[in-house]
């Protein structure tokens, strides 16, 4: 008797059946975390950069140019690399610009490229480095919409990717308090 219980609570060597729907959710749970990264990162890579996060601000009501930024631009490579130029179909032309800080403001100068360092990370924000302003706009960038653009680097070659337009994190927190 001793030896039926102990038979009956080992499984030693004994294989475990599953059934065809355990498989299939496991397999599909796998393939969502597979693809959950690039979901949430909302970024793009491409050769040694990873573009993270890029998005535009909505357009001022009657002006024709709209910005769009990236929350940076990361060279995880050794040699150095440059955006030379950018692209969008919802403008006539994209400006690279440099933002310098003057008096309480930013000041936009139009550059003809932007440097992208070895192991750097370089940042479009709308508070800092740079900015890319798009140029007589076709129509105007409202909150929730979503266009193409198309960067063109020296080394890492053409990308183009998809930009949000909202209204950044701080900028609202700058609204409540006027």
């Amino acid at each position: 008797m001793q030896t039926h219980a102990l038979r009956s609570s080992v499984s030693y060597g004994r294989p475990r059946h599953f059934s065809r729907r355990r498989v299939l959710v496991s397999l599909i749970g796998c393939a969502v975390l597979a693809t959950a990264p690039q979901a949430q990162a909302h970024g793009t890579q491409a050769g040694d950069l990873l573009l993270d996060h890029a998005y535009a601000v909505p357009s001022v009501p009657g002006e024709p140019h709209g910005k769009a930024f990236f929350r940076g631009i990361k060279n995880a490579g050794g040699q150095a690399d440059r955006l030379l130029s950018a692209s969008t179909p919802i403008a006539a032309a994209v400006d690279l610009q440099s933002l310098k800080k003057h008096s309480n403001s930013l000041h936009a100068e139009t550059v003809n490229a932007i440097e992208l360092p070895p192991k750097a990370t370089t940042l479009l924000r709308h508070t800092g480095d740079y900015q890319l302003l798009l140029r007589d706009l076709k129509q105007p960038l409202k909150d929730g919409d979503r266009f193409d653009l198309t960067l063109n680097f020296a080394r890492a070659g053409t990308q183009t990717v998809k930009v949000w337009v909202q209204i950044p994190r701080d900028t609202h927190a700058d609204h409540k308090e006027h």
